[in-house]
């Protein structure tokens, strides 16, 4: 993708995510660079570069912004929030107060914000969601009402109806006829995936930013007329091992199962798309004529626009027939990203 100074120049101005990872601007009279979406004031365009990597920014001797930090990953969760997530997925009965995050050193504001961005709950609400789909998990196994109110930490009975009932609809009792979709969040070096699994493979794996993650959830919901909920799922260690893999260069193709939600047409789009080989790209028009309908383009592109697995069904590979990027739900950025990384890799 080639981008003219005064596009990026504009964009940095205009503070576009879009470009995030894109490019960053190294600021001549400072002697600092920044990624595009930085709020620091805007110095003017015969004063700045722009540079395709960090690396470039430091061999040039410019210094990381210390306002937008543009060597960390912005999406990446915190080191210590992790460590309260992998705590409460060990044992969903913890209840982390505010005193007992000032303990090891975090700001419970800081927490409460990071919560409501990433997840769209406090973390307090978070922490209560949590316990009750572990115990949802724990009752669609056959486990026993009571022992898993009391092991979730409530200490009544009729409190544990009362608030399983206010999130999922039903009793605890009924809800062990439920089907249940896993969800979990997965690190990269392109940002947050969230993933989704049921038994039979993966249906989700998106960018956490992507827009239409809140409509696609929805459709997985009501597809399987199951409980979306936060949790493990014997298919998510395949698909961390086999993501960070790809991203190391170590793997080119996946064999994590999968469970993809579309019509016939979409899922027959879907397996071409599987079949473009790594590194290499095709064209919507080339895929039409691979499904047998070159009048299909239109359609094709609307069947890659609403796939829901990222990467594992490899959309990123169709670019336009003027050779253009063309939209990725991920961000044009990481289109670019994934396409460099498997031809560099191929051609190493």
């Amino acid at each position: 993708m080639t981008l003219s100074p005064q596009i990026m120049y504009k964009a940095s101005c205009d503070k576009n995510p879009e470009f995030e990872g894109v490019f960053w601007m190294g600021v001549k009279t400072t002697g600092i660079f920044c990624r595009p979406t930085c709020t620091a004031r805007k110095p003017k365009f015969e004063n700045v570069e722009f540079l395709t990597n960090t690396k470039d920014a430091m061999l040039k001797g410019y210094r990381p912004c210390k306002v937008c930090k543009p060597l960390e990953n912005p999406d990446q969760t915190p080191v210590e929030i992790q460590k309260l997530l992998n705590e409460l997925s060990e044992n969903p009965a913890l209840k982390f107060k505010d005193y007992d995050l000032v303990k090891r050193g975090l700001e419970p504001a800081t927490v409460r914000r990071w919560f409501q961005k990433h997840h769209g709950l406090t973390f307090q609400a978070f922490q209560r969601m949590h316990k009750l789909n572990s115990a949802f998990k724990k009752l669609s196994s056959g486990e026993n009402v009571t022992e898993t109110a009391f092991d979730s930490g409530y200490e009544s009975l009729s409190g544990f109806n009362e608030s399983f009932k206010n999130i999922f609809g039903v009793s605890p009792i009924n809800s062990k006829h439920e089907k249940v979709v896993d969800l979990k969040r997965i690190e990269t070096p392109l940002g947050t995936m969230i993933a989704c699994a049921d038994e039979n493979g993966i249906c989700i794996l998106e960018f956490s930013d992507r827009k239409a993650l809140p409509t696609e959830l929805k459709e997985i919901s009501k597809h399987f007329n199951a409980n979306i909920i936060q949790g493990e799922n014997p298919h998510f260690r395949t698909l961390e091992s086999e993501l960070a893999e790809y991203f190391e260069g170590k793997r080119k193709e996946f064999t994590v199962p999968l469970s993809p939600v579309g019509t016939e047409f979409q899922k027959n789009v879907w397996e071409v798309l599987r079949k473009i080989p790594y590194g290499t790209t095709r064209s919507y028009l080339e895929q039409a004529q691979i499904l047998g309908n070159p009048q299909t383009v239109r359609a094709v592109a609307n069947a890659n626009g609403l796939n829901k697995i990222s990467i594992i069904i490899p959309c990123h590979r169709v670019i336009g027939k003027n050779g253009k990027l063309t939209g990725y739900g991920g961000g044009i950025w990481r289109k670019q990203k994934l396409l460099e990384l498997e031809k560099a890799i191929l051609f190493r």
